[in-house]
């Protein structure tokens, strides 16, 4: 008696899609690779997935439906786990009451049927389809699908293809396309009569071809279902966030929209995994601030900063420092907004204002749950420096940071939030500064030789000319002649000299005076050695120079003199 498989064989070779010899290759390859019918069909290309399917529906009786001109919800993904979903073969096109259209690549298997009966609850109507188009089409249901079946909010990789919805092939190509060039954000901006797409790239933002704007609706709707947002509600700001694998790396997304008069504006963050934090010399800092912020951080209490502006890099060197001191027998805990970065062993706290879980009075929890180590996303206010500086002094290492314009203005900051000077001195072990600069692509750097004027500027000694290269430009770095960033960083640390002005009341000037005689060098001197050395250019050093305090001016014009350069 005839099996299943040998009525489509035979279907098949009567048909002529098959002839018998080849039916005879197809039951050799599955008896030697121990195959089903379906593995063997595409392994050895001998009919198409089409062919065998319309085979399958004329055997069994059941229709064939052809995915490409069917309009799937992809949400349904949610009514059955992807596991189910690849191991059955099966994916749920359509549910009217209680009847389940089910897309089956193997429409006779009955113990499939009869579990799949029993995860939907539905009578279930199985439909027989292309097996690469189901294949392809589960795929594409759990990509990016944030109620979809794992528990961990992960996804498979993005898959773009022609035979995808336009929609979701579109929001999957930008995500693909962010994930390639590395870009830290993506902005969707609708005008009156164009969709304008934008990665920030190394910093700066970068304009690409978008979609049409008649696609902008549809796909903020899609990004509403990946963040669980409300879909029906378009007049108010939303956030929300989803997670998509990119080369089997995970991505974390954060998704903000804002309605403008042109639709809703959408801002996505994309997130790096822990499997991005390196080493503290991985940084790029100066070798002896590489050893001091390793000193630091082996302290048993204290407290660490790192200031900067948004997008300079601080929570990468915080977490290479918690990830450089994490051990079973250390209790690390952190309080965020966002959380960032997710490392193993480590317990990580979303803040959440709106329910009064802010970072003042999640600290204050977290200091009764026997932590060696916190790290505080942000000291914003009064309450929560108080908290922060106290936990250092009772025992504690913390880290967190503040929005100042170089490591020096902490100590203001910390003053104006009500932290007692003698309290600053006691818990305070350091403060980190730092910004990031575009690396100038090593592809196409050519030899520089700056203006006298900006040299004079810079404060370099113009008797002591440097190896300086400029940006080019070539398909590598995408014609901007620049890839990837680099930390600049100056340390302030706690001398005696420091310690006693800082009890005296003294300006923010005498302590930065005070600090540089104890060793500590400017951002801006980091620079320009990291110029020197052709990591990046005089006029990313200048554009630098803009945007921090300008700690060079009282002194002399060669203030930069101690630095080496190569003739």
């Amino acid at each position: 008696m005839l099996n299943a498989t040998e009525f489509v064989i035979q279907t098949l070779i009567e048909d002529g899609k098959l002839t018998s010899a080849d039916a005879e290759k197809i039951r050799q390859y599955i008896v030697e690779n121990e195959s089903t019918f379906d593995e063997a069909i595409i392994r050895m290309n001998l009919a198409t997935p089409r062919d065998v399917a319309i085979a399958k529906s004329m055997v069994c009786e059941y229709p064939y439906i052809d995915l490409s001109h069917f309009d799937v919800d992809i949400r349904n993904s949610r009514r059955m786990s992807k596991v189910i979903a690849e191991r059955l073969r099966v994916f749920p096109l359509m549910v009217i009451g209680d009847v389940a259209t089910v897309a089956m690549e193997d429409p006779l298997d009955l113990q499939a049927i009869d579990e799949i009966r029993q995860v939907l609850r539905k009578q279930i109507d199985p439909v027989v389809c292309d097996s690469l188009k189901l294949r392809s089409l589960i795929v594409r249901a759990y990509t990016l699908d944030s109620g979809g079946g794992e528990s961990d909010g992960a996804t498979d990789d993005i898959e773009v293809s022609n035979d995808q919805e336009p929609i979701v092939a579109a929001v999957n190509q930008i995500l693909y396309s962010a994930a390639e060039f590395k870009a830290s954000d993506i902005h969707l901006n609708p005008d009156e009569k164009q969709l304008h797409l934008r990665y920030r790239i190394d910093g700066v933002l970068q304009s690409e071809r978008g979609p049409d704007k008649v696609m902008h609706d549809g796909m903020i709707q899609r990004l509403k279902v990946l963040a669980n947002l409300d879909v029906t509600q378009t007049r108010r700001p939303q956030d929300g966030k989803f997670r998509f694998k990119h080369n089997g790396m995970p991505i974390d997304v954060r998704l903000s929209l804002l309605p403008t008069i042109h639709g809703e504006n959408a801002v996505m963050r994309l997130l790096s995994s822990a499997s991005t934090i390196g080493t503290i010399s991985d940084l790029g800092m100066p070798m002896d601030v590489t050893k001091s912020y390793e000193e630091m951080i082996s302290k048993p209490h204290g407290i660490i900063l790192v200031t900067g502006p948004t997008g300079s890099g601080k929570t990468t060197t915080l977490y290479t420092a918690l990830n450089h001191i994490n051990q079973p027998e250390r209790n690390i805990m952190t309080i965020e907004d966002p959380v960032e970065i997710r490392l193993p062993l480590i317990r990580q706290v979303q803040a959440n204002p709106a329910i009064g879980l802010t970072f003042a009075s999640a600290l204050r929890s977290m200091l009764r749950q026997d932590p060696d180590v916190i790290l505080v996303g942000e000291i914003r206010d009064e309450e929560t420096a108080k908290i922060a500086v106290q936990a250092a002094l009772t025992g504690h290492l913390v880290f967190s940071t503040l929005h100042t314009n170089d490591a020096v203005g902490a100590v203001p900051r910390l003053l104006e939030f009500g932290v007692p000077a003698f309290a600053i001195n006691n818990a305070l072990l350091g403060v980190i500064a730092q910004r990031l600069v575009r690396k100038v692509c090593e592809h196409c750097a050519k030899p520089d030789s700056p203006e006298p004027e900006l040299i004079h500027s810079l404060g370099i000694n113009p008797e002591k000319s440097g190896s300086f290269v400029q940006a080019a430009g070539c398909p590598k770095c995408m014609s901007m002649g620049y890839k990837g960033r680099v930390g600049v960083y100056e340390l302030f640390k706690m001398t005696a000299q420091v310690k006693q002005l800082i009890e005296a009341s003294a300006t923010s000037t005498e302590i930065a005076k005070a600090a540089r005689e104890g060793g500590m060098r400017a951002m801006i001197q980091d620079g320009i050695e990291k110029a020197m050395m052709s990591l990046t250019t005089l006029e990313e050093i200048k554009k630098l120079h803009a945007t921090v305090d300008a700690v060079l001016a009282d002194e002399p014009d060669d203030a930069g003199s101690d630095l080496k350069m190569s003739a």
